[in-house]
């Protein structure tokens, strides 16, 4: 926590330590004083803290919770403290800022240009040498420049060519202080040499490992086991592990890069190939054109044994259509196609829409074997995991089709909207992640009008985000950050999916046309610069006619969303808002937000559009009706709320589902769901609503019924009778759909059906259907025989998962064997998934430490974590696991990578619905440096706790209901 000192006329620099505890129980033993010349003087620690605001002078530094004298230290001056009222880290003010609630660099000094030179790549001990000369505009006098860097060692500064810098760290912050005689205001050049490291944590300048599907250039760097490719991930703030730069978004600044390579590597990065020179005996040195104005997260650069699939726009750009690649390691481009065969047109689209024309020279994606997350936007070298980016017809499931389809979009949206114009701070991350969800699926909606996919982004993104931003430790679309490592934790479902959902309800109210007009005018206004969300708004009200900030404001700025409540009387409606939480405890100082909610309303023969209900902008409104025998509020889920009907409505709606779209029947039988989970409905109203729902045909609506239905099995498995009773309710709706669709994957048919075949077989198997079962168990011997072609690429997961649940160890063993050996792109993905169905406290273990030995790559761990917590039988092994190796795997090895730690933990620890459990979990992180993960930490135990209450409210009234329609005997 920062405790500033008022501007005076402090030491140039001073420093101290001051014996004793941090304020508020921070369990800091230390607190260490910063005073520097015309920033004030500041105490911090290491550790997060909740604290209110006290005054004290520096002599009595005092809380309620703790004491810390100064009487050791010498101070020349005695000024008060003050505690600001507001939960971030402990941290110095580096420079004088309008945002007090951002750690950022001095502002006096900003880089205009860079010119970055890697050489001297060592692959034994993974080390590399560079020099970076930056093009400086500083506007005051000084003798400091303060860069970020993050495991790099300084070798040498100079300031114009002149004598060396003094170099000193200041670690916790990422930072290198060059201190030089004094300099003027004006234009400067600085030179630094340096060295790094080519880590494996997926983040800076990083190595990935694999295994050639063919045999690899001589130069390919490898061990006994694997070889390796080299590429950079920058988002959100690891450019500084790479080089010294100024790794803030908002200080963009061109770049010129070359980097030395064996001379059989390929070396790619945002911009063409400018040209390649021979350097030392078997390398070169390779050199790019000068990228335009951006921020340093958008640079990025990849070595390795590359080859390369092409084709070109459509659309000519600057008079010649654009080359579109997809890069992999030798042997796998074909794999490419399928992405390939997207992303050009998607280029041409988005060209369109957003009346603005692909500003770089080339469009490249890459594959990388070792991928934290999806995908990185990059300008003009986008990189992916594999499972993202490749896809094998013969062998690959049918459902990563739809996923490379979206994830290609997605970042070729980010190309304009966040690298043409970025956000000017992290807190405003939705800008680019927000928009960039809901474009990627228009684009995908235009290229596949066939997929439904509206109804998938109800079923999985607008479910999602309902369920992070229910529970208590969410939090506002736009979210103060302060430091980089706050950023990464906001890289979540709020960010993404509840962003691009307020962006799907606004597009639909403005009409996507003239969201769309708004939309461009905004990047034409902002590009090769930073923005905020009021000019996002400001375009979209000059575009509409409307005050678009004045209705949306909350939406963005609030924490949490509505759930609209409908008393019925004739001829009317009375409509409310309040607050939604699963917890359904919200407190009246919880429920002050009043939100803007279209109503979408649509009634029996007439359209919502005919009806024009408008928008609740109050907490309660009465609207008229004239059909009481058909109603529907929120029409194809545009509104981010939930809807709670009159119990006796939403039976009948339920019964009248012939005359909903896809995308309502998902929002109904969702918001049934969560109302049971919240206490305004019950369990026992959901399950008799989707009790008639068995002759559903559509695909996405029998994935949100089962979500829904596996939820409540989850939560309620330990209860005696309701776990069999709800098996078998899961079973009689399930059997005669699984048999309708069968086995066979016919000619032509569509890629729902065989996703909706898939889903089917895999839910009535694990349920126990006996036929189903049978078949899968026979396909399994016969692949474990060797027979690669007997199960369908697309029901590998469903077989594998019902053979490991039925069986025991020697299926669970077949299934590793063929992780260990498959060459299939989503072999692994799908394997690690699937033995986490095991049925022992025994096998559960034996794939933890499976997962955590060299075998399994860190960026899949989390897969195993979400697949054991979502088996009731086994999923307490997951915590045991973490408590018992927290010291000597899980944090060492995961913790390099906070995203990684942080997904790993909320994957495996959300699925308890016990308060045993949580207190558990609470006890032993307490005390722990929790910077990095501390955010998801929060979530885990709110969605614990709100679980376990549902269990406690509802376990008897389910009971109850499965005894009277004879599931429990």
């Amino acid at each position: 926590m920062p405790l500033s000192f008022p501007r005076a006329q402090p030491p140039a620099l001073l420093r101290a330590w001051v014996a004793g505890s941090c304020p508020a129980a921070c369990r800091a033993s230390k607190l260490r004083l910063h005073a520097t010349s015309g920033s004030g003087a500041v105490l911090k620690c290491r550790h997060r803290v909740n604290a209110g605001p006290f005054d004290t002078p520096i002599a009595r530094l005092t809380s309620q919770a703790t004491k810390a004298t100064a009487t050791s230290v010498k101070l020349q001056f005695n000024y008060a403290l003050r505690i600001a009222q507001r939960r971030t880290y402990c941290s110095y003010h580096s420079r004088e800022r309008t945002m007090s609630d951002r750690d950022v660099l001095p502002a006096a000094v900003k880089p205009t240009h860079y010119a970055l030179s890697i050489s001297n790549l060592e692959f034994k001990n993974w080390t590399y040498q560079g020099v970076v000369r930056i093009d400086l505009d500083i506007k005051s006098a000084g003798t400091e420049v303060v860069l970020n860097v993050h495991q790099l060692s300084i070798k040498s500064a100079r300031l114009d060519g002149g004598d060396e810098g003094s170099v000193s760290y200041d670690k916790e912050n990422q930072r290198v202080i060059l201190a030089f005689k004094e300099y003027q205001a004006g234009k400067h050049v600085l030179e630094v040499k340096f060295g790094g490291i080519m880590n494996n944590q997926m983040a800076g300048f990083y190595r990935s490992r694999y295994k050639p599907k063919v045999p690899a250039a001589a130069g390919v760097p490898r061990d006994d086991e694997y070889h390796y490719m080299l590429s950079t991930q920058f988002e959100s703030c690891d450019a500084r592990r790479a080089f010294p730069c100024f790794d803030e978004p908002n200080l963009k600044a061109t770049f010129d890069f070359e980097i030395e390579i064996p001379e059989d590597h390929v070396a790619l990065s945002n911009m063409l190939e400018k040209e390649t020179r021979k350097s030392r005996d078997g390398w070169k040195v390779v050199s790019f054109d000068m990228t335009p104005v951006m921020s340093t997260y958008l640079l990025a650069w990849a070595v390795g044994d590359f080859e390369y699939i092409e084709s070109f726009t459509e659309r000519e750009y600057n008079g010649k259509k654009l080359p579109v690649r997809v890069y992999t390691t030798r042997g796998l481009k074909e794999q490419g196609r399928y992405a390939l065969e997207h992303a050009g047109p998607t280029v041409d689209y988005f060209s369109k829409i957003f009346r603005i024309d692909y500003p770089l020279p080339k469009v490249d994606l890459l594959a990388v074997h070792e991928f934290s997350l999806g995908a990185m936007e990059n300008w003009g070298l986008i990189t992916y995991r594999t499972t993202a980016l490749l896809f094998d017809e013969k062998q690959s499931d049918q459902r990563y089709k739809n996923r490379i389809a979206y994830l290609v979009a997605h970042e070729l949206a980010h190309q304009w909207f966040g690298n043409l114009v970025t956000m000017d701070w992290w807190s405003e991350l939705w800008l680019n992640e927000g928009f960039a969800t809901w474009v990627g699926w228009l684009a995908v909606d235009h290229l596949h009008p066939e997929w439904n996919v509206w109804a998938q982004f109800v079923s999985e993104s607008l479910q999602t985000a309902f369920q992070l931003d229910s529970i208590r430790n969410s939090h506002p679309i736009e979210v103060p950050v302060r430091n980089a490592l706050e950023v990464d934790q906001i890289f979540d479902h709020i960010s993404y999916l509840k962003g691009s959902s307020v962006i799907r309800m606004l597009s639909a109210h403005l009409g996507t046309e003239t969201f769309l007009l708004g939309v461009s005018n905004y990047l034409k206004a902002h590009k090769y610069s930073n923005a905020t969300t009021n000019d996002l708004w400001s375009a979209l009200s000059s575009a509409s006619g409307q005050d678009v900030n004045a209705f949306m404001d909350p939406w963005i700025r609030k924490i949490g969303f509505p759930v609209v409540t409908l008393t019925e009387e004739p001829n009317q409606l009375t409509v409310s808002q309040a607050r939604f939480l699963l917890t359904g405890d919200v407190k009246p100082e919880e429920d002050e937000t009043t939100w803007w909610i279209p109503l979408g309303l649509k009634e029996g023969g007439k359209t919502a559009a005919e009806v024009d209900a408008g928008a609740l902008t109050a907490k309660k409104d009465v609207l008229r009706t004239a059909n009481d025998e058909f109603y529907k509020l929120n029409v194809d889920q545009n509104g981010f709320y939930r809807t709670n009907y009159p119990a006796a409505r939403l039976q009948k709606l339920g019964a009248q589902r012939a005359q909903l779209s896809t995308e309502d029947r998902i929002g109904l039988v969702g918001d049934a769901a969560a109302l049971a989970q919240s206490g305004d409905g019950t369990t026992a109203a959901f399950l008799a609503m989707v009790e008639g729902f068995g002759d559903e045909k559509e695909y996405l609506v029998w994935q949100q019924m089962l979500s829904a239905l596996g939820h409540i099995q989850s939560i309620f498995a330990d209860v005696p009778g309701v776990k069999d009773g709800l098996r078998k309710f899961s079973l009689k709706l399930l059997t005669p759909a699984t048999e309708r669709v069968g086995w066979t994957f016919e000619e032509g048919e569509s890629l729902l059906t065989g996703q909706l075949r898939a889903l089917l077989i895999a839910q009535a198997g694990l349920a126990g259907h006996e036929g189903v079962i049978a078949e899968a168990q026979r396909q399994f011997k016969e692949f474990a025989k060797g027979d690669c072609n007997v199960i369908h690429p697309s029901l590998r997961s469903p077989v594998f998962r019902i053979a490991i649940k039925a069986g025991g160890r020697e299926e669970y063993e077949a299934v590793k064997a063929f992780y260990k050996n498959t060459t299939a792109v989503d072999g692994k993905e799908i394997a690690l998934q699937s033995m986490g169905r095991v049925q022992s406290a025994e096998l559960a273990r034996d794939l933890l430490n499976f997962a955590f030995s060299p075998a399994v790559a860190v960026q899949d761990r989390h897969s195993v974590g979400i697949s054991l917590a979502s088996n009731s039988a086994v999923r307490v092994e997951v915590w045991n696991f973490v408590k018992e190796n927290w010291e000597s795997k899980v944090y060492p090895e995961l913790s390099g990578n906070m995203v990684v730690l942080e997904r790993f933990l909320k994957s495996g620890l959300s699925k308890f619905a016990s308060w045993e459990v949580k207190k558990d979990i609470e006890g032993f992180f307490e005390g722990k440096d929790q910077r990095g993960y501390d955010r998801g930490l929060g979530v885990v135990l709110d969605t614990i706790a709100g679980a376990a209450k549902y269990r406690e409210r509802e376990a008897e009234g389910i009971k109850e209901w499965l005894t009277k329609a004879g599931y429990i005997q």
